[in-house]
Protein backbone atom coordinates (compact mmCIF):
# COMPACT_ATOMS: atom_id res chain seq x y z
CA UNK A 1 0.00 0.00 0.00
CA UNK A 2 2.59 2.37 0.57
CA UNK A 3 4.48 1.78 -2.82
CA UNK A 4 1.38 2.36 -4.10
CA UNK A 5 0.45 5.67 -2.64
CA UNK A 6 4.60 6.89 -3.41
CA UNK A 7 3.72 6.08 -7.09
CA UNK A 8 0.24 8.15 -6.99
CA UNK A 9 2.02 10.82 -5.24
CA UNK A 10 4.48 11.05 -7.57
CA UNK A 11 2.30 10.86 -10.69
CA UNK A 12 -0.25 13.69 -9.24
CA UNK A 13 1.25 15.64 -6.69
CA UNK A 14 0.12 17.48 -3.79
CA UNK A 15 0.06 20.44 -1.20
CA UNK A 16 -0.13 17.90 1.36
CA UNK A 17 2.61 17.42 3.54
CA UNK A 18 3.66 13.96 4.10
CA UNK A 19 4.37 12.43 7.30
CA UNK A 20 5.31 8.78 8.80
CA UNK A 21 4.67 8.20 12.62
CA UNK A 22 7.33 5.66 13.75
CA UNK A 23 8.37 3.94 16.76
CA UNK A 24 8.55 0.29 18.61
CA UNK A 25 4.92 -1.55 19.51
CA UNK A 26 2.87 0.46 22.16
CA UNK A 27 5.14 3.33 21.93
CA UNK A 28 1.35 5.07 21.79
CA UNK A 29 1.60 5.84 17.69
CA UNK A 30 -1.89 5.43 16.77
CA UNK A 31 -2.95 7.21 20.25
CA UNK A 32 -1.16 10.15 19.42
CA UNK A 33 -2.85 10.28 15.67
CA UNK A 34 -6.04 9.90 17.14
CA UNK A 35 -5.27 12.84 19.58
CA UNK A 36 -4.58 14.91 16.83
CA UNK A 37 -7.45 13.79 15.04
CA UNK A 38 -10.26 13.53 17.35
CA UNK A 39 -9.24 15.56 20.13
CA UNK A 40 -9.84 12.32 22.60
CA UNK A 41 -8.41 8.84 23.25
CA UNK A 42 -9.66 6.01 21.60
CA UNK A 43 -9.27 2.12 22.22
CA UNK A 44 -6.50 0.74 19.92
CA UNK A 45 -5.03 -2.38 19.36
CA UNK A 46 -1.93 -3.33 17.56
CA UNK A 47 -1.56 -1.59 14.11
CA UNK A 48 -0.85 -4.04 11.34
CA UNK A 49 -0.12 -2.27 8.58
CA UNK A 50 -0.65 1.11 8.49
CA UNK A 51 -3.80 4.35 9.36
CA UNK A 52 -3.68 7.07 7.55
CA UNK A 53 -5.48 10.29 8.79
CA UNK A 54 -5.34 14.31 7.36
CA UNK A 55 -4.65 16.73 9.89
CA UNK A 56 -4.93 20.15 9.52
CA UNK A 57 -2.97 23.01 11.39
CA UNK A 58 -3.55 26.26 10.44
CA UNK A 59 -4.70 25.23 6.78
CA UNK A 60 -0.94 23.50 6.80
CA UNK A 61 -2.56 20.04 5.85
CA UNK A 62 -0.64 17.02 6.60
CA UNK A 63 -1.36 13.18 5.74
CA UNK A 64 -0.07 10.59 8.66
CA UNK A 65 0.95 7.63 7.75
CA UNK A 66 1.05 5.84 11.74
CA UNK A 67 2.82 2.54 10.57
CA UNK A 68 2.98 -0.95 12.46
CA UNK A 69 5.76 -1.14 14.86
CA UNK A 70 6.20 -4.54 15.41
CA UNK A 71 9.45 -6.57 14.53
CA UNK A 72 7.98 -8.74 12.04
CA UNK A 73 6.40 -4.95 10.44
CA UNK A 74 9.66 -2.90 10.59
CA UNK A 75 11.56 -4.19 7.62
CA UNK A 76 8.58 -2.87 5.59
CA UNK A 77 8.76 0.72 6.89
CA UNK A 78 10.60 1.51 4.07
CA UNK A 79 7.90 1.15 1.43
CA UNK A 80 6.34 4.07 2.98
CA UNK A 81 9.50 6.76 3.08
CA UNK A 82 9.19 8.22 -0.73
CA UNK A 83 8.12 11.55 -0.53
CA UNK A 84 7.88 12.07 3.58
CA UNK A 85 8.82 15.62 4.96
CA UNK A 86 8.67 14.40 8.68
CA UNK A 87 9.47 11.84 10.26
CA UNK A 88 7.59 11.52 13.74
CA UNK A 89 9.66 9.11 16.01
CA UNK A 90 7.24 7.86 19.09
CA UNK A 91 9.42 6.43 22.07
CA UNK A 92 7.75 4.67 25.28
CA UNK A 93 9.89 6.93 27.81
CA UNK A 94 9.39 3.87 30.44
CA UNK A 95 10.53 1.13 28.09
CA UNK A 96 14.41 1.95 29.00
CA UNK A 97 15.73 -2.02 27.77
CA UNK A 98 14.49 -1.57 23.86
CA UNK A 99 15.51 1.82 23.78
CA UNK A 100 19.10 0.76 22.12
CA UNK A 101 16.21 -1.24 19.28
CA UNK A 102 14.67 2.73 18.94
CA UNK A 103 18.09 4.46 18.04
CA UNK A 104 18.95 1.55 15.59
CA UNK A 105 16.00 2.06 13.75
CA UNK A 106 16.30 5.94 13.98
CA UNK A 107 19.63 5.92 12.30
CA UNK A 108 18.70 3.25 10.02
CA UNK A 109 16.09 5.62 8.87
CA UNK A 110 18.32 8.13 8.57
CA UNK A 111 20.78 6.93 6.51
CA UNK A 112 17.84 5.91 3.87
CA UNK A 113 18.62 7.53 0.53
CA UNK A 114 14.54 8.32 0.60
CA UNK A 115 14.49 10.06 3.76
CA UNK A 116 17.37 12.47 3.22
CA UNK A 117 15.56 15.75 3.08
CA UNK A 118 13.03 15.01 6.18
CA UNK A 119 12.76 16.71 9.45
CA UNK A 120 12.50 14.30 12.62
CA UNK A 121 9.89 14.91 15.61
CA UNK A 122 10.65 12.74 18.68
CA UNK A 123 8.24 12.58 21.33
CA UNK A 124 9.01 11.34 24.35
CA UNK A 125 5.92 9.68 25.19
CA UNK A 126 4.38 8.50 28.27
CA UNK A 127 5.62 11.38 30.78
CA UNK A 128 2.53 11.11 32.73
CA UNK A 129 3.77 7.05 33.84
CA UNK A 130 6.22 6.82 37.10
CA UNK A 131 10.18 6.07 36.59
CA UNK A 132 10.03 7.19 32.91
CA UNK A 133 13.25 8.68 31.31
CA UNK A 134 13.06 12.32 30.68
CA UNK A 135 13.32 13.97 27.24
CA UNK A 136 17.10 15.06 27.87
CA UNK A 137 18.13 11.21 29.01
CA UNK A 138 16.47 10.20 26.05
CA UNK A 139 17.96 12.66 23.53
CA UNK A 140 21.12 12.05 25.32
CA UNK A 141 20.86 8.20 24.96
CA UNK A 142 19.61 8.48 21.32
CA UNK A 143 22.66 11.02 21.02
CA UNK A 144 20.43 13.38 18.96
CA UNK A 145 23.24 15.90 18.98
CA UNK A 146 25.18 14.11 16.64
CA UNK A 147 22.22 14.67 13.96
CA UNK A 148 24.21 16.99 11.69
CA UNK A 149 22.29 16.72 8.10
CA UNK A 150 18.39 16.54 9.35
CA UNK A 151 16.40 18.85 11.35
CA UNK A 152 15.25 17.61 14.32
CA UNK A 153 13.22 18.38 17.92
CA UNK A 154 12.47 15.99 21.10
CA UNK A 155 9.58 17.17 22.92
CA UNK A 156 7.60 15.35 26.04
CA UNK A 157 4.36 14.17 25.73
CA UNK A 158 1.56 12.28 27.31
CA UNK A 159 -0.59 10.76 24.61
CA UNK A 160 -3.68 10.13 26.87
CA UNK A 161 -3.94 13.77 27.74
CA UNK A 162 -2.63 15.51 24.35
CA UNK A 163 -0.23 17.03 26.65
CA UNK A 164 3.14 18.35 24.10
CA UNK A 165 1.28 17.45 20.79
CA UNK A 166 0.64 20.55 20.60
CA UNK A 167 3.95 22.07 20.85
CA UNK A 168 5.19 19.12 18.10
CA UNK A 169 3.39 19.87 15.64
CA UNK A 170 4.05 23.84 16.04
CA UNK A 171 7.37 22.72 15.85
CA UNK A 172 6.63 20.92 12.54
CA UNK A 173 4.66 23.59 10.79
CA UNK A 174 7.43 26.10 11.73
CA UNK A 175 9.79 23.99 9.63
CA UNK A 176 7.25 24.50 6.27
CA UNK A 177 7.39 28.42 7.03
CA UNK A 178 4.45 29.09 8.93
CA UNK A 179 5.34 31.33 11.45
CA UNK A 180 1.62 32.45 12.21
CA UNK A 181 1.78 30.33 16.03
CA UNK A 182 -1.64 28.83 17.50
CA UNK A 183 -2.36 28.42 21.11
CA UNK A 184 -1.23 26.40 23.33
CA UNK A 185 -3.41 23.81 24.94
CA UNK A 186 -4.13 24.38 28.36
CA UNK A 187 -4.79 21.03 29.55
CA UNK A 188 -3.29 19.35 26.59
CA UNK A 189 -5.74 18.92 24.91
CA UNK A 190 -6.71 19.26 20.59
CA UNK A 191 -9.42 19.49 18.33
CA UNK A 192 -10.26 19.56 14.67
CA UNK A 193 -12.65 21.55 13.02
CA UNK A 194 -12.82 21.93 9.28
CA UNK A 195 -9.28 23.52 8.41
CA UNK A 196 -7.77 24.33 12.10
CA UNK A 197 -6.31 22.04 14.74
CA UNK A 198 -6.71 24.02 17.75
CA UNK A 199 -6.72 24.38 21.54
CA UNK A 200 -9.28 23.75 24.00
CA UNK A 201 -10.00 26.06 26.87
Amino acid sequence: MGLIFAKLWSLFGSQEHKVIIVGLDNAGKTTILYQFLMNEVVHTSPTIGSNVEEIVVKNTHFLMWDIGGQESLRSSWNTYYSNTEFIILVVDSIDRERLSITKEELYRMLAHEDLRKAAVLIFANKQDMKGCMTAAEISAYLTLSSIKDHPWHIQSCCALTGEGLCQGLEWMTSRIGVTKRFRIPKAGILSRSLNTLHAVR
